[in-house]
């Protein structure tokens, strides 16, 4: 698929909206890390769509079942391209609106890091699915770095267990099937209360809890921008929908009038 290119005029306007905003929310999605080579699952190249079996590796079910599923698992994760992987300018443009000030919040669906890599702030990101720099022991809840643990994988261990209490390891991600953290949760939709412009950035806005911020905003009079490649069920109520891509048109809104 060819993206489309942004008019200047809808640039030049979200890009007013955004400088006039005090509290700025960003939901991001696997959408703004793909032009980083990490790429998404539900798109028309998506890891999942291409090969719906890989979605057992992310189901909590099938992971702590069949050791079969844990130890492809492992062998996915020595190679998952998160690890190569570098902040791209999309990615760089939320710093950049963070050091403006009126950046409220970060919440992401992203599992890669790249936002903190970035140098986006901690307290301003929300990773609601975790984060897959961390391993964790699903018995007793030690958490570790996953590099430590992919060591282990690559000197023989094709299932390696917790060295505290011997539990099943994984990345300290929310998979299919498990709870998501409920503080975590209730700080993305207290944002989503809060923000007066949202920017839905690269999301199919298919996942829920997460999803509902931007009804939620809506809502509360916020402005709703979405820019992402495919139509999202939310378009009908966004004020500029974008469908440029995100290293392009991230940087142009994020940026001062000076710097288009």
């Amino acid at each position: 698929m060819t993206a489309h290119v942004t008019p200047a005029a809808t640039i030049t306007t979200v890009r007013e909206w955004v400088e006039s905003a005090k509290r700025v929310v960003v939901l991001t999605g696997a959408g703004i890390s793909t032009e980083s080579g990490i790429p998404d699952f539900r798109g028309p190249n998506g890891v999942w769509t291409r090969d719906p079996e890989a979605e057992k590796l992310s189901d909590i079910r099938y992971y702590t079942h069949d050791p079969k599923i844990r130890k492809a698992a492992w062998r996915s994760r020595l190679t998952h391209p998160a690890w190569k992987a570098e902040p791209n300018s999309g990615h760089l443009a939320l710093v950049q609106l963070e050091r403006r000030g009126n950046l409220h919040a970060l919440i992401t669906q992203n599992i890669d890091g790249l936002h903190l890599r970035a140098g986006n702030s901690p307290e301003r990101v929300v990773e609601v699915h975790g984060n897959l720099h961390q391993a964790i022991c699903l018995s007793c809840g030690r958490k570790g770095a996953m590099q430590a643990v992919l060591d282990r994988v690559r000197a023989g261990e094709e299932d390696p267990a917790c060295e505290e209490c011997g539990g099943i390891l994984k990345s300290d991600t929310i998979s299919f099937g498990q709870s998501l953290i409920p503080e975590v949760i209730e700080h993305a939709m207290q944002a989503a209360h809060e923000t007066d412009l949202l920017l839905a950035v690269g999301t199919s806005l298919q996942v829920f809890p997460v999803a509902n911020a931007v009804p939620i905003a809506r809502t509360q009079g916020a402005r709703i921008v979405i820019i992402n490649a495919e139509a999202t069920q939310f378009d009908d109520i966004a004020d500029a929908r974008l469908y440029g891509r995100i290293g392009e048109d991230l940087p142009r809104i994020c940026g001062r009038h000076d710097a288009a």
